[in-house]
């Protein structure tokens, strides 16, 4: 426990603060998380999915309620395994861990310690396990498989840290896939910084389409990603399972003479006025099998003499134009936010560990707290309030301070009078509570 102090406030004379107020929480709301993870029965799966290496003949902390509480410290917005030290003490978060105590910090880095390269696939496997219980209560038919990269920063002499040019740093280079429409974290990869784009790609998006492609519910797939993607890797998967894909081309001098071949200029050409038009071509690039479809957007600005171009790579039929082709790529935009907000609020780029796959264990945790959060977002939250931010959500129902009352009998959570938002968490309550039914 940290040692009390008393200060004595300016704006007050009479008044004097300090953190000896008894055993209260201040994130009584983490109620609404376990009792979602209750009815994901992730502890359940936990166990039964998630390996580590464990050959401990006595232990207090089990492996899996370890993993419960990194993942609430981190829904809490703790982004330090120290902070367990005073948080094992807290007596909401003891109650979510019923039979036993709570870990300190030091069990947390022994925990990590445990971890194979086994436990990095499990935790996927869970992931995935978790997902389609999500799709099934929202009855999702749909999927767009977005693709990206991103960088997690090192600060030391870490396992697989490398020099990314692209971000001028030292770090990793981590691979990346979500639902463009529900959010869902769908699953990442950790890499060594130097790795390029798209290395690796077809071993990381393979099983995505093969998992997918099954009847759980049926659902049509399409993949989308930048030019760092534009490799017949992606395109030959997505031909092979049937699903559709739209992928940014980097422009080369064959492709800008095609695009040149669409413009006009006249004695009478409106140059005082933007122009944009839209065009489709088949193409074939020395390393495809075959020539694909390519959407071209040709872009003047007002003032200027030449046009600019653009173009996706696409197996759209042409009954689907080419203008809507670029505005369904330019839907990807939410992918840089759903990756902000992973690194920002769940801490998916921290690298505290020395050892690369302690790194990833720590990412794929930040992964399922995440996707945790966006259930609780996507399925629970109204309509107007779903695109709320992780730091609204914990503001208006996680921060609750709370006291934990217990009698012979029964245990009472006696949350604060005065929380503003009392009706938005019970109405979150109540539709978790009936999610149960769906899953």
């Amino acid at each position: 426990m940290v040692t009390l102090q008393e200060n004595a406030v300016k704006f007050n004379n009479n008044l004097i603060d300090s953190h000896d107020g008894g055993r209260l929480s201040s994130d009584s709301g983490l109620i609404l998380i376990d009792e979602l993870m209750d009815a994901f029965q992730f502890t359940q799966l936990s166990k039964k999915i998630v390996r580590f290496n464990d050959s401990r003949k006595y232990w207090t902390h089990t492996n899996h309620k370890l993993l419960k509480q990194l993942v609430l410290q981190i829904v809490a917005g703790y982004n330090t395994d120290s902070a367990a030290n005073i948080l094992q003490h807290d007596p909401v978060l003891q109650t979510l861990s019923t039979d036993e105590p709570l870990a300190s910090q030091s069990s947390i880095s022994r925990f990590y310690d445990r971890v194979v390269v086994e436990t990095i696939l499990t935790l996927q496997v869970l992931n995935q396990d978790l997902i389609d219980k999500a799709r099934l209560v929202r009855n999702d038919t749909n999927m767009i498989i977005d693709l990206d990269s991103t960088h997690s920063d090192t600060f030391g002499h870490q396992e697989q840290t490398a020099y990314n040019a692209h971000y001028g740093t030292n770090g990793y280079h981590p691979l990346v896939a979500f639902d463009g429409l529900t959010g869902d974290f769908l699953k990442a990869k950790l890499r060594s910084g130097n790795q390029y784009t798209s290395n690796g790609v077809k071993e990381f998006l393979e099983p995505l389409l093969e998992h997918y492609n099954q009847p759980i519910p049926t659902t049509d797939i399409l993949v989308r990603g930048d030019s760092g993607f534009a490799t017949p890797d992606v395109y030959d998967l997505c031909d092979l399972y049937e699903n559709q894909y739209v992928i940014r081309l980097k422009a080369n001098r064959n492709l800008y003479r095609l695009a040149e071949e669409f413009v006009f200029y006249d004695n009478h050409h409106p140059w005082d006025e933007k122009e944009v038009y839209y065009h489709s071509v088949s193409y074939q690039a020395a390393s495809w099998f075959k020539p694909r479809r390519v959407c071209i957007r040709s872009t003047r600005e007002v003032g200027e003499l030449l046009f600019k171009h653009s173009f996706i790579v696409t197996n759209f039929s042409e009954n689907i134009s080419a203008k809507r082709v670029f505005e369904t790529y330019n839907k990807r935009g939410s992918m840089e936010n759903y990756i902000k907000e992973a690194k920002n609020s769940f801490f998916f780029d921290k690298t505290d560990s020395p050892r690369f796959i302690e790194n990833e264990a720590r990412m794929m945790i930040s992964l399922l707290a995440y996707n945790l959060v966006n259930f609780l977002r996507t399925l629970c939250f109204k309509p107007k309030s779903k695109g709320l931010q992780v730091d609204t959500i914990r503001f208006r129902l996680f921060k609750v301070a709370g006291k934990l009352v217990s009698t012979a009998r029964q245990m009472y959570l006696k949350l604060s009078i005065s929380h503003v938002y009392q009706r938005e968490f019970y109405a979150v309550f109540r539709k978790i509570q009936r999610i149960r039914q769906y899953i």
